[in-house]
């Protein structure tokens, strides 16, 4: 995944280099910054709200929430967990995207976010204790 981010990093940096008409990359720079971190919870908010809605979905499918009676009633809950894996993939998609914005606006190049990920990579043993 690392060369998608750094290419999607690139295609960000050159729509605010090039300030495309009808951009929405453009009209989030020429917003700003609070503009940008609001977009950016927004999307975390509703990637959150997507993965449970998988989860309950998905629960309903394996057994582990009540079983449904009929076929029509399975296959319309696989189709439903069909549905919100779909939808949770296209808000995880919209909440790198405003993230890439985001680092972008700050400066942050994704190649510092990946070394800073595989030292960690390396780590084991971090589990933070609770007092």
């Amino acid at each position: 995944m690392p060369d998608i981010l750094t290419d999607l990093y690139e295609i960000v940096e050159r729509r605010r280099a090039e300030r495309e008409e009808g951009s929405y990359t453009v009209y989030l720079f020429d917003s700003g910054l609070d503009k940008i971190l609001k977009k950016l919870g927004e999307e975390a908010a509703e990637t959150i709200i997507a993965a449970k809605n998988l989860k309950a979905v998905a629960e309903a499918v394996t057994g582990d929430a009540p079983a449904a009676e009929t076929e029509a009633e399975r296959e319309s809950t696989t189709a439903a967990a069909e549905a919100e894996h779909e939808a949770l993939v296209g808000e995880a998609g919209d909440l790198i995207y405003h993230l890439v914005v985001m680092l972008n606006e700050l400066g942050v190049r994704p190649e510092e976010v990946e070394v800073l990920l595989r030292e960690r990579m390396k780590k084991t043993g971090n589990l933070k204790k609770s007092k």
